[in-house]
């Protein structure tokens, strides 16, 4: 999978400290038997008032955010719960990144997990970003994912990510494809087990087997 090492587009401020995923994603968007279709509920609460309409003063619903792919947030952005669909609005919105000074501690894993990729600046510099975006109706923002450098006019600042996520971002791949890269040394300590306790091999199936069950 080739991925770009950059991240560049339009960044929209949200100035809202503990900003919870129950308030990214709302419970009532969580029916669903698949990903599909989140895009909707994204910030339903502060995107549309009571009887569904946009909200004009909401920084998504504005004409000159339409695109808007990188967010600008407060600081635990993503606490809460741990549904995973916040994550996936976000995506299926349009959002590859977040910047903010703090982000809560099960979002972090999952956005990264999913390639959404959060940034984590000094509070005083997300300010200063927020003000720039803010200033010029969306930026641009870039992020340098090799370099670990977020731009935009007049400002640059640097950032950190664990060695494993930014491989992860650097290859294209998300958590499982990750682990996939490591399939044939899963595949040879499996063999490497069985041989030697082959009582271990396929366990479940054939408790399932005892039981009465069918094997899947």
């Amino acid at each position: 999978m080739t991925e770009p090492l950059r991240i560049d587009g339009k960044a929209a401020a949200i100035r809202i400290e503990n900003l919870d995923t129950d308030q990214i994603m709302p419970k009532q968007f969580l029916r669903g038997i698949d990903k599909s279709g989140l895009a909707q509920g994204l910030l339903y609460d502060l995107r549309f008032d009571a009887k569904g309409e946009p909200r004009a003063d909401f920084v998504l619903n504005r004409p000159q955010y339409v695109g808007t792919s990188i967010l600008i947030g407060g600081s635990n952005f993503g606490c809460g719960s741990s549904r995973e669909h916040a994550v996936w609005g976000l995506q299926q919105y349009g959002i590859r990144a977040v910047i903010a000074p703090s982000f809560g501690e099960i979002f972090y894993s999952n956005a990264m997990n999913n390639r959404l990729l959060l940034v984590m600046l000094p509070p005083e510099q997300v300010a200063a970003l927020m003000e720039i975006v803010e200033a010029s109706d969306g930026g641009p923002v870039g992020i340098d994912i090799e370099a670990m450098r977020v731009h935009a006019e007049g400002f640059d600042a640097g950032f950190t990510l664990s060695a494993r996520h930014r491989e992860m971002f650097l290859q294209g791949l998300d958590i499982i494809g990750l682990s996939l890269a490591y399939r044939q040394q899963v595949e040879a300590f499996a063999e490497r087990r069985w041989a030697a306790e082959p009582w271990t091999r396929d366990i479940a199936a054939v408790t399932r087997r005892r039981l009465g069950g069918s094997a899947r």
